[in-house]
């Protein structure tokens, strides 16, 4: 019997992330059950990760594009903006429902313990499936157009996905813990989805912004979601461009000398104090919910 109890663990008690890895079965479920349940009653289904960004994207090519002309001083613009488009839906959409991942699954934590870290991290893998349908059309646009990346140009997209998965899951888990207690979370969340899009170089060049940015540019490069964004325009859109002009312009400088390394550095810190927080609030989610 003291062999048994020496066993037992305190209720609430865990090794955060490490879990989810040790309860690699659960997660699959939890992404099964959430992809059943999102498109239960769909006639489109898994459709709609084609649809909704191509809607997206028309809006902002014929709004951008054409009416304010955007596309006459960057070659191929729209693989230009649809490698940014399909790289920040995947972050808000899994920052979003990772955000709501608890208090959507309240009636599974109230009933028996398991890793909380599975249900944000689960919404990750989710947006994953979502992103790799737009990542093959992404592609098969580029070599419409000529692209023949690098090896190094595919393992930064690599790369960068992982970044931004990360990105998602610390942030997830930051503001899905604090949403279980503040309802508010959600709100936050939605502003910073509504900015993100604005606040990378998805729309417009990087070069638009040192311009107006001066010396403060570094501020803007900060936010990792812009380094990825450049990152992903050096892999697919760089590639696709035939001009020497267009070349030394399509990437800001010190991207990977500098800024690259910086954001990963804020992404691991980013995890870091989300799993933190999450940890100290996950104990009494039971009782909140």
């Amino acid at each position: 019997m003291a062999g048994q109890a020496d066993q037992l663990n305190t209720p609430g008690s865990g090794r955060g992330l490490l879990d989810v890895y040790g309860d690699r079965f659960l997660l699959k479920l939890l992404v099964r059950k959430e992809i059943k349940v999102r498109y239960r009653g769909s006639v489109l289904g898994l459709l709609w990760s084609y649809v909704k960004p191509l809607v997206q994207f028309l809006i902002y090519y014929v709004a951008l594009g054409i009416f304010l002309n955007l596309q006459r001083g960057t070659p191929n613009y729209a693989i230009y903006l649809f490698a940014g488009i399909v790289l920040v839906n995947f972050f808000t959409e899994s920052l979003s429902n990772a955000t709501r991942s608890i208090v959507d699954n309240r009636d599974l934590i109230r009933k028996i313990y398991l890793p909380r870290e599975l249900f944000p991290v689960a919404t990750v893998w989710v947006s994953a499936a979502h992103f790799f349908p737009q990542l093959v059309v992404l592609v098969g646009a580029c070599l419409l157009v000529g692209w023949t990346p690098t090896v190094f140009q595919l393992l930064a997209i690599i790369l960068v996905f992982l970044m931004v998965a990360v990105l998602a899951t610390g942030l997830g888990l930051l503001f899905g813990a604090m949403n279980v207690y503040f309802r508010d979370s959600e709100n936050i969340v939605d502003m910073i989805v509504m900015v993100v899009t604005w606040a990378s170089p998805v729309l417009y060049v990087w070069s638009m912004v040192e311009r107006v940015m001066g010396p403060w540019f570094w501020v803007y490069q900060l936010n990792p979601m812009t380094v990825a964004v450049e990152v992903f325009h050096w892999s697919f859109w760089e590639p696709t461009l035939n001009t020497d002009q267009a070349v030394a312009q399509a990437i800001p400088p010190d991207l990977f000398g500098l800024w690259l390394p910086v954001a990963m550095i804020i992404t691991l810190g980013i995890l870091f104090l989300g799993q933190l927080t999450f940890r100290r609030l996950a104990v009494h989610f039971a009782q909140e919910l």
